[in-house]
């Protein structure tokens, strides 16, 4: 399978970002195609403007990466009880549909949300996104998330012992089901 792993910090000391290079490690030892695309790497994001920020090339490396793959892991940093303003802005750049034929890259993606907060209140801060998803795209959405807070993290920087057990479980479900919606017979398409 082709797994789609989006680094969705901008911040140069990201945890989230760390947990997005320990999730291509655990899916490609799991022996799948991984691609990770660290948003820091590129520059960002365009402005969504609905219009110019679809002949940018970063518009087309996220989308191709997106619509191509099997399955998407966001990893992302939550600041104040939501997820954060680049994550959306991901989203909503390659969930665009519209003129020129132009078609959502999230149509029946299997997402999984990778998350890395400062206080555990914060766990559920992806909700609102993965509704959004689950109603706009028919995205499925693993429904076992990995949280990470302060508590998570080793004296040297690196996840816990037990938090990188609960994001290898958490990915193990992902590429679980991935798996099983590989053979649908059905696509969707932006309808209410």
């Amino acid at each position: 399978m082709k797994i789609t792993v989006l680094g969705c910090s901008l911040d140069p000391k990201s945890r989230s970002q760390v947990l997005a290079v320990s999730s291509v490690n655990i899916i490609r030892n799991a022996g799948h195609q991984v691609t990770l695309i660290d948003l820091r790497e590129i520059g960002g994001i365009p402005p969504f403007d609905n219009d110019g920020a679809f002949d940018d090339p970063r518009y087309k490396l996220l989308h191709r990466a997106v619509a191509d793959a099997d399955g998407v892991v966001l990893s992302t940093p939550v600041y104040n009880w939501g997820l954060s303003s680049v994550t959306k802005a991901l989203i909503e750049l390659t969930g665009a549909t519209g003129e020129q034929n132009r078609t959502s890259a999230w149509f029946d993606k299997v997402v999984t949300f990778i998350c890395a907060g400062g206080l555990p209140h914060s766990y559920m801060a992806y909700g609102s996104i993965a509704q959004s998803m689950m109603l706009d795209f028919k995205c499925i959405i693993n429904p076992h998330v990995a949280y990470a807070t302060e508590r998570d993290w080793s004296a040297i920087g690196e996840p816990s012992a037990d938090f990188a057990a609960r994001l290898r479980r958490v990915l193990m479900v992902k590429l679980d089901l991935a798996h099983c919606l590989m053979a649908r017979s059905y696509s969707s398409k932006w309808e209410v």
